[in-house]
């Protein structure tokens, strides 16, 4: 069943904390759905379907509609597939509502790292009962140098340079200056980022995400619930998602699963790379952005580095304005989890109402991507388009 037109985003609510030290989890979850259920101007007694995924606590949906109150869900999902979940989540609320299994969905995520860490709180470990782990971890794998070794394969293979992964932190900079709730505001230039502390040669500190608590919810609806409110809706156009991992051993590092994910969306949305006015590209690290932007298109294998390089990711500059409120790199990437506000500035900037510093002009047509899991090894990937109501 196709979701093309057939559910609309008419909530959003990014969380403003970004050290929760104050809040439970639990918490973080309901002030999140109270904050997007009030922007689409609905109530709790409205929702019919609740999404959430591993960072929810407890049982996942079954605690937490109990705790926030959800009486009427209907329908539930708690697909976990890592930073990518919440995008799934748009995916699988889309064709719920298609299929007229609910007409109100609420997705949130929380998280609380850095609050947990100051409280001496274990790290949340979910891989010890995986059939890799005994096989991997006795090597040391950890993000950084996964990701690192992504892109020591990306540069042999393609000459890919440190300068041009520099851009993309310095083109998250230019926005996340405008946003007065992100984690990094000051502006970078090349030369900060090359010559700050290599953390996984070849990704220097500021090629890395920053680490934050909060987090953000959507609320979906469909089109006869959307047609009642008084608010902005988002069409959900067309979304795909796709597993990629080691394959016994015959794995290129090179590309991502937005190889597989992205041709569906856009296949679905009925649009091409060039229609996108924006995009929201997971951004965990530098060479996470370049390997997508190519595996979805925007430029040919291997030409990542030159597509991304003096100021094309800028808003008002380059060619594809990206991550808006400044991304994982600069603004939020709560709970290590960066999908869902992926999607919060993609509608965002759909509506008209990213900052005006970053507004893109008549962006009738937008993407998110999602990255779950380690792109050095096994790994989630969702995109969704989203458009206007003449899209």
């Amino acid at each position: 069943m196709g979701i093309n037109g057939k559910s609309y985003i008419v909530g959003i609510y990014e969380h403003p904390c970004r050290a929760a030290l104050d809040k439970t989890l639990p918490q973080l979850h309901a002030e999140i759905a109270k904050g997007a259920l009030a922007d689409a101007g609905l109530s709790k007694d409205d929702v019919d379907a609740y999404f959430c995924a591993g960072d929810a606590p407890g049982l996942g949906p079954i605690n937490m509609v109990e705790y926030m109150g959800l009486n009427n869900v209907r329908h539930m999902d708690s697909t976990e597939t890592g930073g990518s979940s919440y995008i799934v989540h748009v995916n699988h609320a889309a064709q719920a509502i298609a299929a007229g299994h609910c007409n109100v969905a609420l997705i949130t995520l929380a998280g609380r790292p850095v609050a947990d860490a100051k409280e001496g709180k274990p790290v949340r470990y979910y891989n010890q009962q995986a059939p890799d782990f005994p096989f991997e971890m006795p090597y040391g794998p950890n993000v950084t140098n996964m990701y690192a070794m992504c892109a020591m394969r990306h540069m042999y293979e393609y000459g890919t340079t440190s300068e041009q992964l520099a851009w993309i932190k310095v083109a998250a900079s230019h926005h996340a200056q405008h946003n007065e709730h992100a984690r990094l505001r000051d502006v970078v230039t090349v030369e900060d980022v090359i010559n700050s502390p290599m953390i996984a040669d070849p990704l220097h500190r500021l090629d890395c995400c920053v680490i934050t608590d909060g987090g953000g919810g959507i609320v979906m609806v469909s089109p006869a619930v959307a047609k009642s409110l008084k608010r902005s809706r988002v069409k959900v156009l067309g979304a795909g998602e796709a597993p990629k991992h080691l394959a016994a051993g015959q794995v290129d590092l090179t590309y991502s699963g937005a190889r597989w994910s992205g041709p569906k969306a856009f296949a679905e949305a009925g649009v091409t790379p060039a229609d996108i006015k924006y995009a929201s590209i997971y951004d965990s690290f530098t060479i996470t952005v370049l390997e997508t932007l190519e595996d979805l298109g925007f430029c040919k294998k291997g030409d990542g580095g030159k597509f991304v390089s003096d100021g094309n990711l800028i808003s008002g500059v380059g060619k594809l304005p990206f991550n808006t409120d400044g991304g994982g790199l600069c603004n939020n990437h709560p709970g290590n989890r960066g999908g869902m506000t992926k999607v919060l500035e993609a509608v965002r900037q759909v509506r008209g109402e990213a900052h005006p510093k970053v507004q893109v002009r008549n962006c009738d047509i937008a993407l998110a991507h999602g990255t779950g899991g380690l792109l050095g090894s096994r790994m989630g990937s969702a995109t969704v388009i989203l458009g206007n109501e003449d899209a």
